[in-house]
């Protein structure tokens, strides 16, 4: 795509949210919405745009840190009762296909997880909320 020095090509070095989100535009796929927040502590205040985002149908949300440098897929998010929320969180690095979601689960490859607990207070977090293709299509259409 030419963002990267040619050394990259065929290495093993990681690419975050921006540049995912460069490929799905590159290659066509799903379009990729970027949500930048400053601190993981802010993300309290992104709850209601990622439910809003889930509710009307967007499809995962790919999620990179800095100080958190572990990767994260979001598949959903429950506004508990109180103050507390939960994400529904999946692995980017499964790659088997599982017996069924129950094995998943127990493998720790998804679950539901406080807010407060799966993102690193002081770490910054780029978000990378995606279309399905056929949102992507529709919009073409219009």
């Amino acid at each position: 795509m030419g963002d990267k020095p040619a050394g990259f090509r065929g290495s093993r070095s990681w690419i975050g949210c921006v540049e995912a989100s460069l490929c799905l535009s590159y290659f066509g796929g799903p379009q990729g919405r970027l949500c930048h927040v400053p601190r993981g502590a802010g993300l309290q205040g992104e709850l209601e745009r990622l439910y809003s985002h889930f509710s009307e149908g967007g499809g995962p949300v790919m999620v990179g840190g800095d100080a958190d440098a572990r990767a994260k897929t979001l598949l959903g998010v429950c506004l508990g009762p109180g103050t507390e929320a939960y994400v529904l969180i999946l692995d980017p690095h499964c790659w088997d296909a599982p017996e069924n979601p129950s094995a998943l689960q127990a493998a720790g490859w998804v679950g539901w997880q406080k807010v407060t607990r799966a993102f690193d207070p002081n770490s910054f977090y780029n978000l990378c909320l995606t279309s399905h293709n056929s949102e992507k299509q529709q919009h073409t259409l219009d």
